[in-house]
């Protein structure tokens, strides 16, 4: 059974950065992982910590990240960023 994609305002919005910087079929690549198992390695993710401690990411590239959030109760996968999860 597949795990059920949410995302937030601003991975709305980043999904337009997203496309312009070419990084789409990137993008779409790992929410078809995530869709089949949020812990699948490789790719690698990492827990981040500090204001987004409790979330994960996997890299796009070297710069950018996508960052989610696992709901296992829901079985949900909360798309909180699809570009660098450092700026503001």
């Amino acid at each position: 059974m597949n795990w059920r994609l949410v995302y937030t305002k601003q991975a709305q919005n980043d999904a337009k950065q997203i496309s312009q910087a070419g990084l789409k079929e990137r993008v779409i690549e790992l929410l078809e992982i995530l869709e089949k198992d949020p812990f699948q390695t490789p790719p690698q993710f990492e827990k981040l910590l500090g204001d987004l401690k409790g979330a994960y990411s996997k890299r796009i590239n070297i710069h950018h990240r996508l960052v989610y959030q696992i709901l296992s109760k829901e079985k949900t996968i909360k798309i909180i960023r699809m570009w660098t999860h450092y700026e503001k």
